[in-house]
């Protein structure tokens, strides 16, 4: 099934701010301190939970490059007040989490993009497996699944090589791996391939740049917005090797298209419209290989998710967890 946001109530938002999303119900919210867990291979992941750990849990999964700040805390408090706990972490190479030591070479980047082989220090099922490693030090048996771009990536393949561990998937802004489908738009490669200046200021400058071109055109988030969030980032810890490696994963992953037809989870597929990043054909396509997958299209909406539409998006999560089989554990 496929549709809009702008023609389904429930995505669109209420006419008058739901009071489970009052800044002072939000605050009610628990959340835990940043912690650490020894996931696999040596590999330690940062991240932190909010809400109940009797309710339903709820990974969030960041894409390329992204620390789990980029979930806002606004966005997973009120996926807690719709009855989640919520998880969210720095992958391998991002924020507080581990540093994969390997070089990658822009040769081996420029093979890659090319669809030649590669000997990629990890994969994208490397990622997914850090992802049921950190289930496993939480003691869950299961969970509901968010993945933006790249972590759209890693949950389907979550989904596909852990069986039983994924209750219901959405994945957002993200593609199949079939290089025909999910492409970046020509007018980003001289952003993507320029030299970066060193030093936060600099970082923080090309960073609001790059996110004028990428983030959503009906949505566009203040100037001060992007760049609070890109210094947070920054704190948080910066590996321009960490990118260069996440994104070998990335154009050598395999086509998982026909791997995805076996799914039997309840699916839910984001996109906007206005993706340059990873273009809406990615997202058609996921939704056409899982079986009875929603697609939900956004207007206006790029290579982020706007704050205006945090509300409609949780709404949808919810939604979408409420379809599957009830799991404990």
């Amino acid at each position: 099934m496929s549709t809009d946001f702008d023609r389904l109530p429930d995505f669109t938002g209420p006419a008058e701010p739901d009071a489970a999303d009052a800044p002072e119900a939000l605050a009610r919210v628990v959340a835990s301190q940043e912690m650490f867990a020894p996931v696999n291979d040596g590999v330690e992941i940062c991240y932190q939970t909010f809400g109940n750990p009797d309710d339903e849990p709820l990974l969030l999964v960041m894409g390329l490059s992204g620390p789990m700040n980029w979930w806002d805390e606004p966005l997973c408090r009120m996926f807690a007040r719709r009855g989640f706990f919520v998880v969210r972490y720095d992958n391998r190479d991002v924020g507080r989490s581990s540093r994969i030591r390997r070089r990658v070479s822009r040769n081996s980047l420029v093979r890659g993009f090319l669809g030649l082989s590669v000997d990629a220090p990890y994969s994208i099922s490397d990622l997914a497996d850090d992802a049921a490693g950190l289930l496993d030090h939480l003691g869950l048996r299961s969970a509901h699944v968010v993945g933006v771009s790249m972590g759209g990536m890693i949950v389907q393949d979550l989904a596909l090589h852990h069986t039983g561990r994924v209750r219901s998937m959405t994945s957002v802004m993200s593609t199949t791996g079939r290089r025909t489908v999910g492409w970046q738009h020509p007018r980003l490669l001289p952003a993507l391939t320029m030299s970066r200046h060193a030093g936060k200021e600099a970082y923080v400058e090309t960073s609001a740049t790059f996110w004028k071109l990428i983030g959503s055109p009906g949505y566009p988030d203040p100037e001060d917005v992007v760049k609070a969030r890109a210094a947070e980032t920054w704190d948080r810890g910066i590996s321009n090797g960490g990118v260069l490696r996440q994104m070998l994963a990335i154009v050598s992953q395999p086509d998982r298209t026909r791997a995805l037809h076996s799914l039997r989870v309840p699916t839910l597929v984001v996109h906007g419209d206005a993706d340059l990043m990873v273009n809406l054909s990615g997202g058609r396509a996921t939704a056409r290989a899982v079986p009875d997958a929603e697609l939900v299209v956004v207007p206006g909406m790029g290579h982020d998710i706007p704050a205006a539409l945090y509300p409609s998006f949780a709404d949808a999560v919810r939604r979408t967890a409420d379809r599957a089989v009830p799991s404990a554990g």
